[in-house]
């Protein structure tokens, strides 16, 4: 039945032209976005997850920016640290050179002032970014520093982000407030150092800076009336503090290279997380640019078919012509 009310191959046409337009417009969004899930309606588990994991890979970035300054500041304190074992090495040098007879006890002294300023110059150096592991002002001890590692998401959703811990305790070496918690600073009984021991306390430390709290001892300094006996004893007591400072040095080594270790396993965290939530909402462009040309030669035949379907009504025109 022919009507002039109803155009059923129109509407039929219509309904498909319709039909391809969707998907047209679904293809060329993807086409032109990338994703092939771009939004909480395209697929709301996959991009629910999306969504998680690019805001956790955000807090890595943090992590990693913070790996690299706690790095920093790790090897600053390393650097300053090697230099005082070197001076140190040259404080124990020329207190062995005073052992020997006829030397100039005072000119070997006055080279010892300038070793020393040199040890207070680079402990005061050793900042970055305001932290200073080697160098304490404070009336509180510096306690123990920590470095952010990892942001960490459980299986119950919850998150947590872990530090790296360093305590200063075994890295001070000057402590303006009280000298006992300085390398440099506090006292060290040589009798301690000996065996076998005489059960009398001799104390030396190295450095006098006006610590509130100072030390007790006896500072390592010489002059012509220094006997072999106390040089012996100072000899002790510097070398049982450069062994000190050798077991500091290589804790923050070993504190170096295991952040740097953690922030190679965060580079490729994220770029695991990053492939992992590309294969759930990225669109596949070989695929989609294949559809978009199909759909494209969908619509043009659509728009014909529509055209003919509504060409066979005009038809009924001739049978009202004279």
């Amino acid at each position: 039945m022919t009507s002039i009310m109803t155009n059923a191959a129109a509407m039929a046409a219509l309904q498909t032209l319709r039909s391809i337009d969707n998907n047209l417009e679904m293809t060329q969004r993807r086409v032109s976005s990338g994703y092939r899930v771009e939004t909480a309606a395209d697929n709301a588990g996959y991009w629910s997850i999306a969504t998680t994991m690019r805001s956790d890979n955000a807090a890595l970035s943090t992590v990693s920016d913070a790996l690299g300054l706690g790095a920093a500041t790790v090897d600053t304190a390393y650097t300053a640290l090697d230099n005082v074992v070197d001076v140190m090495s040259s404080i124990k040098a020329k207190l062995v050179a005073a052992s020997e007879p006829g030397v100039d006890k005072n000119k070997i002294n006055e080279e010892m002032k300038q070793l020393k300023n040199q040890l207070v110059s680079s402990a005061q150096s050793a900042s970055f970014s305001g932290e200073n592991w080697l160098y304490n002002t404070n009336v509180a001890p510096l306690g123990t520093k920590q470095v952010v590692s990892s942001f960490v998401r459980g299986a119950d959703g919850s998150v947590q982000v872990t530090t790296l811990d360093f305590d200063t305790e075994q890295s001070v070496l000057i402590d303006t407030q009280d000298a006992s918690r300085g390398f440099l600073t506090k006292d060290i009984d040589a009798d301690d150092l000996v065996d076998p021991a005489t059960g009398t306390p001799r104390n030396y430390y190295l450095l006098d800076l006006g610590s509130a709290t100072p030390a007790t001892g006896t500072e390592i300094a010489i002059d012509t009336d220094t006997d072999k006996a106390t040089l012996d004893d100072m000899i002790a007591v510097v070398d049982n503090v450069i062994q000190q400072l050798t077991d500091a040095a290589a804790t923050l080594g070993a504190i170096t290279s295991r952040i740097q270790m953690q922030d190679d396993f965060v580079s490729n965290l994220m770029d695991v997380i990053d492939k992992g939530i590309g294969r759930l909402v990225d669109a596949d462009m070989n695929e989609e640019s294949t559809r978009l040309k199909a759909l494209q030669t969908q619509q043009q035949l659509g728009i014909q078919a529509l055209s003919i379907a509504n060409s066979s009504a005009e038809k009924l025109l001739t049978l009202f012509q004279r």
